[in-house]
């Protein structure tokens, strides 16, 4: 990543730290969690350190492991650590004379804050919600990333299911889209998640992990997958069927896809998560099927899968320009089967554009 993209972040994290009248900013990264955020601002992306930000200063604290990672990564000040990277950044915002530093109490253990934060005299002050607030508005950069890896991830699944057969294990199947993902230049699928792969009955769960059952004629296959370029992923859930599928499956898959394509027609900014996430709704509901939809119908992604805002009767997210979310209306049918269409779409000035093949729900048959 360019360094002056981080310059930018930088001066709108600053902007924020003065309107609250913060004297400074940690960020803490232990065994990659968190890494998300950290990788954002400083564009390190290793699995241990800690950021303190302030007026003048931007510092990186990690390992011996990192340093020459860091500094090809990252414009901020590496400081070697001694103790721990959380220890040493507590002692440097202690030295620093600081009177009120933010924090992100979500990421902060109970023993870390009582040990260690509280036992220093500076006011701590909760800004959970500074970096993800950031990291929702997605730039062009973002944006080509994303687009990337739903183009890579599409290919990928095309040409798994070309060599798929009856009989074929559901974790079979998975490894080969993986495999065709790396070998097409993804750097990987997902960061933290495995895909979900569930054939016949288990297409009644959500997310149904790929397990040692076989794919069995005339079941649905429904797969929700994903690629990863520069750190940002797609979301996309696609089915194929081997053998000729059931008129109750093709008409569950043709409501799904009319479904998607409505709610995604009213995408706008201002518009509320919850209108659009009603709009497929009732389109289920009318059909027959609305017990059987029983998650939100979207979700924000980018460095993580799962991002603010959401699409959902129950959260009042407004979307944004600059909001890159996920349209996935779904209908499962315990002990019998399952389905659900995923693409990903951009918020703009003028509605939305979709970033992965939303003219491409056809359900593969494989004969």
């Amino acid at each position: 990543m360019e360094f002056n993209r981080l310059s930018e972040r930088l001066a709108k994290l600053r902007a924020n730290l003065y309107k609250q009248a913060l004297d400074a900013f940690v960020l803490f990264v232990s065994e990659n969690r968190n890494s998300e955020s950290c990788r954002y601002i400083s564009g390190f992306s290793g699995s241990n350190a800690a950021v303190i930000i302030d007026e003048k200063r931007a510092l990186l604290i990690s390992d011996a492991r990192y340093m020459k990672q860091a500094e090809g990564q990252s414009p901020f000040k590496f400081v070697l650590q001694n103790k721990s990277a959380e220890i040493d950044a507590i002692e440097i915002i202690s030295e620093s004379n600081y009177k009120s530093v933010g924090y992100e109490a979500e990421k902060v253990s109970h023993f870390m804050y009582k040990n260690y934060l509280a036992k220093h005299p500076v006011r701590w002050e909760d800004v959970s919600s500074l970096i993800p607030t950031l990291r929702r508005t997605k730039d062009a950069w973002e944006i080509a990333a994303i687009m990337r890896a739903g183009e890579i991830a599409y290919e990928a699944y095309l040409s798994a299911v070309k060599e798929t057969y009856a009989g074929m294990v559901e974790r079979e199947f998975e490894n080969l889209l993986l495999y065709k993902i790396k070998q097409m230049g993804g750097e990987k699928g997902w960061t933290h998640d495995d895909f979900i792969v569930a054939s016949g009955v288990r297409g009644a769960l959500p997310h149904g992990k790929a397990t040692d059952k076989k794919f069995g004629k005339g079941e649905i296959i429904t797969v929700d997958f994903g690629a990863t370029i520069d750190g940002y992923m797609c979301d996309i859930t696609r089915n194929f069927c081997i053998g000729k599928p059931s008129p109750e499956d093709e008409e569950i898959h043709n409501l799904l896809s009319r479904a998607h394509l409505q709610a995604a027609k009213y995408l706008a900014p201002f518009e509320p998560g919850q209108k659009i996430d009603g709009i497929a709704r009732r389109i289920i509901t009318d059909a027959g099927y609305g017990k059987n939809f029983v998650h939100g119908l979207g979700h924000g992604l980018g460095l993580e899968v799962h991002e603010e805002p959401r699409l959902s009767p129950r959260a009042g997210d407004v979307l944004a320009i600059g909001d890159v979310i996920t349209i996935e209306p779904g209908i499962y049918i315990e002990n019998c089967k399952g389905m659900r269409i995923e693409d990903d779409y951009l918020i703009t000035e003028d509605g939305a554009i979709c970033l992965t093949r939303n003219n491409d729900h056809a359900l593969i048959i494989i004969e």
